[in-house]
């Protein structure tokens, strides 16, 4: 099982979200079920588990584990195929974003689409390189920081930049044949503090609202 996999289908996005069958991913995820272990988890009848598994087979967000006895039935043992999803800006080319469309280095909208084109080339290389069955040379740096005041912030962005494209300069190649073309993304925002998680109603797998109840 994968970490984490990106979905580029279309087909493939809408099938795992639908409530259901991405409440069957997150169990199968944990370990391989049965459409009838997973049925009583779910509340839904095993035939009907058993369709939504199919579908998520035919995309391969689910695949065959192995196969068991039990009784006068040889039962399907399904897995995940990651333990997390990320949905791809090519599951929707005709209006995914267009960081170049316009630069603004202080626009929370072009950090976003230009978070959505690293997740976007990224998947896309992690294909390329699982078909060839080579290592994808990557790297990622995150961390926090804390400013005293707004002033500490601009002078911090303003170091960064200057220190970033100094190292720009310093290794960039030009016009070497040899060389390889990297993309680099270096990002500022404030921290989001981590929502409760939502308790999943057992029936359709959307938020409970306790406050209506």
């Amino acid at each position: 099982m994968l970490d984490v996999t990106v979905i580029e289908d279309p087909e493939a996005a809408a099938v795992s979200l639908d409530p259901i069958r991405a409440r069957l991913l997150a169990e199968l995820a944990g370990g391989p079920a049965s459409a009838t272990m997973l049925a009583g988890k779910v509340g839904l009848p095993r035939q009907k588990v058993n369709y939504h598994l199919k579908a998520l087979e035919r995309h391969g967000l689910v695949e065959l584990d192995g196969e068991r006895r039990k009784g006068n039935v040889t039962e399907r043992m399904m897995r995940a195929t990651a333990a997390s999803y990320v949905i791809s800006p090519l599951a929707l080319a005709a209006v995914q974003p267009d960081p170049d469309r316009f630069r603004d280095q202080l626009s929370a909208r072009w950090l976003l689409a230009l978070g959505a084109r690293l997740v976007r080339d990224v998947g896309s290389l992690i294909t390329g390189a699982t078909k060839a069955h080579q290592r994808l040379a990557t790297y990622a740096l995150d961390g926090e920081v804390r400013f005293a005041s707004a002033a500490d912030r601009a002078a911090f962005i303003q170091e960064l930049t200057a220190g970033v494209s100094a190292l720009i300069r310093k290794y960039d190649a030009g016009d070497t044949e040899e060389g390889r073309d990297h993309r680099i993304v270096v990002a500022v925002h404030p921290t989001l503090k981590t929502p409760p998680t939502p308790e999943l109603d057992q029936q359709t797998s959307r938020p409970v609202d306790r406050q209506n109840q």
